[in-house]
């Protein structure tokens, strides 16, 4: 059996603009970049019998979601229409408390099992640049308890 590389291109962000209880999936387009981390907080637990070896048990983790990307908007429309998963982000960042969380799932569109979602607060940054740059955004997801695994949406 041949192996191929998975591309990290096929990650897919989405932001629920609904309710919890009639979630709206909107998609978070324009995406460069997505990193999905997960932190370790740690003890250790050696004691006089581990012959002087450190034994860390992990007590407390945590997760980002780190996403780079280019602000995009509806060139249909006459009046500027932004991306609606994109600028649902950047409202949420503009905000401080319950406004500043948001509920996510990212999954893969290649059907991989790798697929989650949380509530995370929202720390968005963007705009500016050089005179040839594309409208840049960045925003970090803080996990806000444990990311549940879910089927994936683009299973088949």
């Amino acid at each position: 059996m041949a192996l191929r590389s998975l591309l990290a291109k096929d990650w897919v962000l989405e932001v629920n603009t609904g309710t919890e209880g009639a979630p709206v999936w909107t998609p978070v387009r324009g995406l460069t970049s997505m990193e999905f981390a997960l932190d370790n907080e740690t003890e250790d637990d050696a004691d006089f019998e581990s012959d002087g070896w450190a034994s860390e048990v992990i007590t407390q983790r945590s997760w980002t979601l780190e996403c780079e990307g280019r602000r995009k908007r509806d060139t249909s429309s006459a009046g500027f229409v932004p991306d609606a998963g994109q600028e649902y982000l950047r409202q949420a960042g503009l905000v401080v408390g319950l406004g500043a969380s948001v509920h996510v799932r990212w999954y893969r569109r290649d059907g991989a099992p790798d697929a989650f979602e949380g509530i995370a607060g929202v720390q968005y940054s963007g705009g500016g640049g050089e005179t040839t740059d594309l409208e840049p955004f960045e925003v970090e997801l803080l996990g806000q308890g444990k990311p549940e695994p879910i089927d994936n949406p683009a299973a088949p």
